[in-house]
């Protein structure tokens, strides 16, 4: 039975009429991802940089908001030709590649999602998802079609090559990463800084003047807003394990009695 595949990411940034909002997955479990996919959100981000994601959790977190109006991208840990093969055969169609400091760093993203003679990407697409396991009707062919590269600036080095990676063909988008520009700007913990919000709108009009999409991260809803104002044209704006922790602090502040005796505040 032949199978169709959803729109890229970068098609719904095409056809947004607005910029679009999504939120961090870090958790790593599928009922989590499940949960957030039907919040009303526009797009959900798996990360497997900084979280415990492996090739089975994130299959099983694709599985679970499969059939949900939004629209969910991966991020590897490393923009490793590997694993970006092995991701694109569980059937991540959307992936945020970080670190792409450089023109040959974004030429490699691209050219891992590519096959041969456009690019490096392994065959396989009998054995995979990606392909429904041959059922996606000429998957080889149009493979490219269904796939969006996101490359993420999060360095000095990125932000002065901002305008030739944005020049790369295969680069769908690109997701400024503010805090570890800031760390690179010898600002460490302070992505609120003023030269390091100067960085991140020089990339926003950058990618204006060059007519490709740009996103940012920013969980402070003025920052994010402003960013928005910039010219951002997709955002994330929270995370599943920051809000559980906060929601949790809430919790413990209203219920259980301070260290010094005194009564906890009163809470429904």
């Amino acid at each position: 039975m032949p199978l169709p595949l959803a729109p890229s990411f970068a098609v719904a940034l095409t056809e947004a009429e607005r910029p679009l909002a999504g939120m961090w997955v870090c958790s790593g479990s599928p009922l989590i991802a499940e949960i957030c996919a039907g919040a009303g959100l526009d797009w959900l981000l798996v990360d497997a940089e900084h979280s415990p994601n492996g090739l089975e959790s994130i299959l099983a977190q694709l599985q679970a908001v499969h059939g949900y109006p939004v629209r969910t991208l991966v991020r590897p840990p490393a923009n490793d030709t590997v694993l970006i093969k092995q991701y694109l055969d569980l059937g991540v169609q959307n992936l945020l590649i970080p670190m792409v400091n450089t023109v040959d760093d974004a030429r490699a993203a691209v050219a891992a999602t590519r096959y041969p003679p456009e690019g490096v990407r392994g065959v396989g697409s009998a054995l995979a998802r990606a392909a429904r396991w041959n059922r996606v009707p000429g998957y080889l062919g149009s493979a490219a079609s269904t796939i969006s590269v996101t490359v993420q600036i999060e360095s000095t080095a990125a932000v002065d090559a901002v305008e030739a990676i944005l020049a790369v063909d295969g680069v769908d988008a690109i997701f400024v990463g503010p805090s570890d520009l800031a760390a690179s700007m010898g600002l460490l913990g302070q992505q609120e800084h003023p030269e390091v919000r100067a960085a991140v709108e020089r990339c926003l009009a950058a990618a204006q003047r060059t007519g490709k999409p740009a996103g940012v991260n920013a969980f402070d809803p003025g920052t994010a807003r402003s960013y928005l104002d910039a010219g951002a044209r997709f955002i994330l704006v929270g995370a599943d394990v920051a809000l559980l922790a906060r929601g949790s602090e809430a919790l413990a502040a209203n219920f259980v009695p301070p260290a010094d005796g005194s009564a906890p505040p009163a809470g429904y």
